[in-house]
């Protein structure tokens, strides 16, 4: 015989607990409903609990209740004892399918759980990388001994690690100067595993905090498109061709005007479309050379036709991982600063000869007021020549490198993956780049307004050019001062050719000896 204690509360009454002897007893009828009695417990219907719970027993009564319900269950046992048979039958038969399914789901936990303690998830990815593996994920085995033969106390202690796409990421503590620490982290990754991992070492944007991140080396490789990537850059290099040419052929323009044109008119744009096109040329150029010299590729570039100045430019990505900031930034100011050399180069040499027979182009003073860079570069030459309202004679070169220098420095604004935007990640970091290239792409809005090239920018940079910038290995290691200047540099050249010059030509400066 077992006992059950059934605690019986009534409002401001004190609780009377009741000792209640009762049989090993499968079921019973207490009041015309069921009470299912286990070995240890006494369990009666919610209803009947609410009546009994509600109803103060003194505990004379409660000793004639406990009587009445002995002798009830007794009764109740003899009637019933078929049922009872049957429910035994029943929840025996019932118990194996309720352990198996227990049992199958104890063994689906921890099969999930063995999952997770072999394989890590996968999580965000890299900042401009689309990886080209799916569901790609790295041993228990390979993640342990990442942290605790790779990394360690003199370079970089972990303290935790995160799931990240093809990899793992791990947070905790740099030692030393990251370019050292990222020096030896990296022979001994490949020293252990050979080349099938790549480093990484960022800047969490949570915390501004470093992290280690390892990913798979084969999920950064990216995937052919559709097209190739040639044939589609000499399609759009056709196009800007004939833009470039139609745009330093203004005869041929007014004939397309009144629907006269001649197409023998196109030869008037070859001089000025040859220069135009040698500055964009000089650009990639330089691009190319940078990316050379410290180990980066680059794709085709796509050259973006343009009514107004000929070409946008060109959209060339990087392809590869670049080791460390101070590589992208030569890569991103050697475009520029080629393509300015090379532009100023030619305008200069217009200044200073004089414009043949029929070969001068006639231009108002104010055309000058259009750059900083220029417009200075002129008064310093003509001199008398030129002043307000006043109109010059000029060389027909100065005006195609002219065009060629404002592409070049529209390239330069540090916006998006722009290659002002690129010098800017790279001397900065990426939190301040995020900043710089909403405020740019706001200020291009407003300017956009009164000028059709600041808005068709903003829509090719929304586009096509807004980011984010491809990983470097290392981005913790700043630029040296050196690389500072450069960049700097690049940046302020830019500026002074697409900013106004401020100031009135009124004035004469003494010419050049």
């Amino acid at each position: 015989m077992s006992v059950c204690k059934l605690t019986l509360s009534a409002g401001a009454a004190a609780a009377s607990e009741l000792q209640l002897p009762i049989r090993r007893l499968k079921s019973q009828r207490w009041r015309g409903t069921k009470a299912f009695v286990v070995r240890r417990g006494f369990t009666v219907p919610d209803n009947s609990t609410a009546r009994l719970s509600s109803t103060a027993l003194p505990f004379r009564q409660s000793r004639k209740w406990r009587t009445s319900v002995k002798a009830s269950s007794e009764e109740e046992h003899k009637q019933d004892s078929s049922s009872a048979s049957k429910k035994e039958e029943i929840s025996t038969s019932e118990a194996p399918d309720a352990s198996a399914e227990s049992s199958s789901s104890d063994s689906k936990e921890s099969s999930e759980q063995a999952v997770e303690e072999e394989n890590v998830a996968l999580g965000s990815p890299l900042p401009g990388v689309k990886s080209s593996s799916e569901g790609v994920r790295l041993p228990k085995e390979v993640i342990d001994s990442l942290r605790d033969q790779v990394f360690g106390f003199d370079t970089f202690f972990v303290t935790g690690q995160e799931p990240y796409e093809a990899g793992v990421l791990f947070k905790g503590n740099l030692r030393g100067e990251p370019g050292k620490s990222f020096t030896k982290l990296e022979k001994r990754l490949q020293d252990k595993f050979g080349d099938q991992y790549k480093l990484f070492l960022l800047t969490n944007p949570a915390d501004d905090r470093p992290v280690a991140v390892v990913v798979q080396k084969e999920s950064l490789e990216p995937q052919p498109g559709v097209v190739p990537e040639w044939l589609a850059a000499a399609a759009f290099g056709l196009v800007c061709l004939g833009t470039i040419l139609l745009r330093n052929a203004p005869t041929l323009q007014l004939a397309l005007l009144t629907n006269n044109a001649d197409p023998a008119l196109i030869t008037e744009g070859l001089i000025g479309g040859a220069i135009t096109a040698a500055v964009l040329l000089a650009h990639e150029a330089g691009h190319f050379y940078a990316a050379k010299e410290v180990g980066a590729k680059l794709s085709v570039p796509y050259f973006i036709p343009s009514w107004q100045l000929g070409s946008f430019g060109a959209i060339t990505r990087i392809t590869s991982i670049i080791r460390n900031r101070s590589g992208l930034l030569k890569v991103a100011a050697a475009g520029p600063l080629t393509g300015a050399v090379a532009g100023l180069s030619i305008v200069l040499a217009g200044l200073l000869l004089s414009p043949g027979d029929g070969q001068g182009i006639i231009v108002d003073a104010g055309a000058f007021h259009d750059s900083l860079l220029i417009g200075g570069l002129a008064k310093l030459i003509l001199g008398d020549k030129l002043q307000e309202g006043a109109k010059v004679a000029v060389n027909p070169i100065v005006l195609s490198a002219w065009a060629g220098l404002l592409i070049n420095a529209i390239n330069s604004i540090p916006v998006g993956e722009l290659d002002g935007g690129r010098i800017i990640q790279a001397i900065w970091g990426r939190k301040v780049w995020s900043r710089v290239t909403g405020i740019a792409v706001g200020l291009l809005g407003l300017t956009g307004i009164f000028n059709d090239v600041a808005l068709y920018w903003v829509v090719l940079i929304v586009f096509l050019q807004r980011g984010p910038i491809t990983p470097q290995s290392d981005e913790l290691t700043v630029p040296d001062e050196k690389d500072l200047a450069l960049g700097v540099a690049v940046l302020l050249l830019g500026l002074l050719i697409y900013l106004p010059y401020p100031w009135a030509f009124s004035y004469v400066l003494p010419p050049l000896a």
